[in-house]
């Protein structure tokens, strides 16, 4: 909900703006910067505002609908170890200022606990620090789109590719490893992925296949594979290319094994009709939903949707982002339908 006390200049701006995109009629789905993008104007929207005195220290950003975004609540235990993981970044940083490694590895640890602003200050420091350095355009531009700020997300993401053409890929190490702590996701895989991501919260569906069809030639083991072709062929459907989405995810089966990525497979032969809707989202209680729930709620919402049951497509994007799992991707892609219906 927005902050009755909030009222910095950024802000009345901003809801103008919303209320302006809102209530605004177009022919396309594509949503515009201004429609979608905060501080369009500055390139770097009030994500750095870590400092100001006029936002509300547990502020982070504002939703694609309007709404204050407020730092997640976490539990004692997992506050307790994230705390002690960035106190473990900042003697990193504090022994060498300037050292890459160490500043990305603060910045995730802020993002980590939520503080997605202090994060990206930290990324924006390490562009200052290392500017052909793709990793930390990757990273900032990833919490911008944490922060809903899509177009410094799209030219961050956008510069880091360029940086990246003509290198060797490297695998990323994990902050939250998965059970068999085997890393799998590469520097470029992450920078097409987000890109991709970030076109189609826009609507921008040739740019968001574009970024996807370069994420899928870096997509070298099948979790990154299942994940590409679970956006690649949405988009693909937003494109009305039903048949070429159809074959994009013919190769999607349970003989498939996988270490991260089961709830995408598990979309995916939805989509193929492999497997009924109750096995992919079993009931939740009202209210509550966590990042996984988010996830899959949205894959099926799109399922909805793209068999013309609009009604139970907006429900689900309602219950999603009513669900407090802001931060996740589920989320931030329910708004971004809601937003282009109240267009």
């Amino acid at each position: 909900m927005n902050h009755p006390m909030i009222r910095p200049t950024f802000l009345i701006v901003l809801a103008a703006t919303v209320a302006i995109a809102c209530s605004r009629q177009s022919n396309t789905d594509e949503l515009t910067a201004r429609d979608i993008g905060v501080g369009t104007d500055t390139g770097v929207g009030i994500a750095p505002m870590v400092n100001d005195p006029m936002v509300p220290e547990r502020m982070e950003g504002i939703s694609l609908l309007g709404d204050t975004l407020w730092r997640p609540t976490l539990s004692d235990e997992a506050r307790e170890r994230l705390e002690a993981d960035l106190a473990a970044a900042r003697a990193g940083v504090a022994a060498a200022p300037d050292n890459a490694d160490s500043l990305i590895w603060l910045g995730r640890r802020l993002a980590y606990l939520g503080r997605y602003r202090e994060a990206v200050a930290t990324f924006t420091r390490g562009v200052q620090a290392h500017p052909e350095d793709a990793r930390f355009f990757r990273h900032r531009g990833h919490r911008f789109l944490t922060l809903r700020d899509i177009e410094p997300a799209i030219a961050d993401f956008t510069k880091a590719a360029d940086l990246e053409r003509g290198r060797t890929d490297e695998i990323e190490p994990d902050g939250a490893p998965n059970a068999a702590n085997i890393p799998l996701s590469t520097t470029q895989f992450n920078i097409w992925y987000h890109l991709g991501l970030a076109h189609f919260l826009r609507g921008d569906f040739a740019a968001a296949l574009a970024a996807y069809d370069e994420c899928l030639k870096v997509s070298q083991n099948p979790d990154l594979q299942v994940a590409t072709a679970y956006w690649r062929y949405l988009t693909l459907r937003r494109l009305n290319r039903d048949a070429d989405a159809a074959s994009s995810i013919a190769f999607a089966s349970d003989t498939l094994t996988l270490l991260e990525n089961d709830g995408y497979l598990d979309l995916l032969r939805l989509y193929k009709g492999d497997i009924d809707v109750t096995e992919v989202m079993p009931p939740t209680p009202a209210g509550q939903m966590d990042v996984a729930n988010s996830t899959t709620a949205f894959g099926v919402s799109m399922w909805h949707l793209l068999n013309g049951r609009q009604d139970e497509a907006r429900a689900l994007w309602t219950r999603i982002v009513d669900g407090g799992q802001w931060a996740a991707f589920g989320s931030l892609a329910a708004e971004a339908e809601l937003a282009r219906q109240r267009r």
